[in-house]
C-alpha cells in the first residue's frame, strides 16, 4: 500500500481533498514505476479540482513530479531502476497523479533528472519550464530579440527570463506587480521591470525599446492584456500564448494587422514529440551545466496537500509550491 491524495468531486481544497492509503501500482509493459520524492502543484491542479468536472471516479492531482524508478515493466531496460527522473504529463488523461508515494507512468514521461538538480527543482520542470521554454523556442526562437515577458516572478515567467538571455535575445523585459517580484525577475536576469499596477506598461516599453517595441511577448493573461499587446510589439512581432484569465479574449483588428502581428496558443501536455524532444533537450543540459535558478516558494509535506492547494490558488507563492513526500 502507499500514501496518497486525491479528490473526487470538484470543489474548495479543504472540503474535497482527502488523504489516505491506496494499493501501489505496478508497471505495465513500457512503463516505469517511480517512487515519487516531490510533486509540484500547479495553477492547473487547482482548476481542475474547482471547475473541470471529474473525468474519473477518483483523481490522484498533479502531473509534475521527481522521484526514483523503483520498477520497470516489459520492454524497459532494467538498467532504469534506480534512476532519477523528473515527469511531465502525470494526470493529463488520465486518473493518477504524482501526489503519492508511487506513481507509474510510460517511460518517455520519466527523463533522467541531473545529478546537481534536486527533487524539488525537478518537480518544477514539467509544465513550469517547459512552457517557458516553448515560448522562447517555438516559431524561430528570441535570438537578437527583445522579449517581455508578463508575469515575470510567476514560475513560468521566472524560467521564461533566464532561458531568453540563455537563447540570445538582446533585451529582456517582465511586467511585475512589485518591488519584491521585480528583484525576483533582475535576478533571473531581466534587463529591466515594469511594475504594471503603478506604470504604464506601453509607455514604458516603448521607452525602454527606444520607441520599437519588442519583438517577442511570452503571454500569460490574453484576454487581460490583449489590448495593449499591439502598443508593445515592434512591427511584425509576435506573442507566444500560453495563458488566459477569462475563456475568450478580444484582439482589435485593425491594429493586428496594421502591425503584422503573429500570435502562437500552445498547451504544454500537448507539445508535438520533436516540440518535446527539443525542449527537453535543452533544459537537462542547462540544469546539468548549473545554468538555471529554480523559484522553489514553498516546501511542504503530501499531510500539507491542502496548504499547498490554496497558496496556488491565492497566488501567494513566489514561486513553485512542492510537496516533498
Amino acid at each position: 500500500m502507499m500514501r496518497a491524495a486525491w479528490w473526487e468531486k470538484n470543489g474548495p481544497a479543504a472540503e474535497v481533498l482527502a488523504l489516505g492509503e491506496m494499493p501501489t501500482p505496478s508497471p505495465g509493459p513500457g512503463e516505469v514505476l517511480v517512487r515519487v520524492m516531490a510533486s509540484g502543484v500547479n495553477p492547473s491542479d487547482v482548476k481542475s479540482r474547482l471547475g473541470r468536472a471529474p473525468a474519473f471516479a477518483r483523481i490522484i492531482p498533479h502531473s509534475d513530479g521527481a522521484g526514483v524508478i523503483a520498477a520497470v515493466g516489459e520492454g524497459v531496460p532494467a538498467a532504469r531502476v534506480g534512476q532519477r527522473v523528473w515527469l511531465w504529463n502525470g494526470q493529463w488523461k488520465r486518473a493518477f497523479g504524482t501526489a503519492s508515494e508511487y506513481f507509474c507512468a510510460p517511460a518517455a514521461q520519466a527523463v533522467e533528472l541531473p545529478d546537481n538538480t534536486d527533487f524539488a527543482a525537478g518537480a518544477c520542470f514539467g509544465i513550469p519550464a517547459l512552457t517557458a521554454l516553448h515560448a522562447v523556442l517555438t516559431d524561430g526562437g528570441v535570438a537578437g530579440q527583445a522579449v517581455l515577458v508578463q508575469g515575470g516572478a510567476g514560475a513560468v515567467g521566472h524560467y521564461a527570463i533566464q532561458f531568453a538571455r540563455l537563447l540570445g535575445a538582446r533585451q529582456v523585459l517582465a511586467t511585475v506587480s512589485g518591488p519584491e517580484k521585480a528583484a525576483h525577475a533582475m535576478a533571473a536576469g531581466a534587463d529591466a521591470t515594469i511594475n504594471y499596477r503603478a506604470e504604464d506598461v506601453v509607455a514604458r516599453v516603448q521607452a525602454l525599446t527606444g520607441g520599437r517595441g519588442v519583438e517577442r511577448v511570452i503571454e500569460l493573461d490574453l484576454a487581460g492584456n490583449a489590448a495593449t499587446l499591439p502598443g508593445l510589439l515592434a512591427p511584425g512581432g509576435f506573442v507566444a500564448v500560453y495563458g488566459s484569465n477569462r475563456p475568450e479574449a478580444s484582439l482589435s483588428f485593425f491594429p493586428n494587422i496594421v502591425s503584422g502581428i503573429g500570435y502562437r496558443f500552445f498547451i504544454v501536455y500537448e507539445l508535438t514529440d520533436s516540440d518535446r524532444a527539443r525542449a527537453v533537450g535543452a533544459l537537462n543540459a542547462w540544469a546539468r551545466a548549473g545554468l538555471l535558478q529554480h523559484a522553489v516558494a514553498a516546501r511542504m509535506t503530501l499531510a500539507d496537500i491542502v496548504a499547498a492547494h490554496q497558496a496556488v490558488e491565492q497566488g501567494s507563492a513566489m514561486g513553485n509550491v512542492v510537496l516533498e513526500i
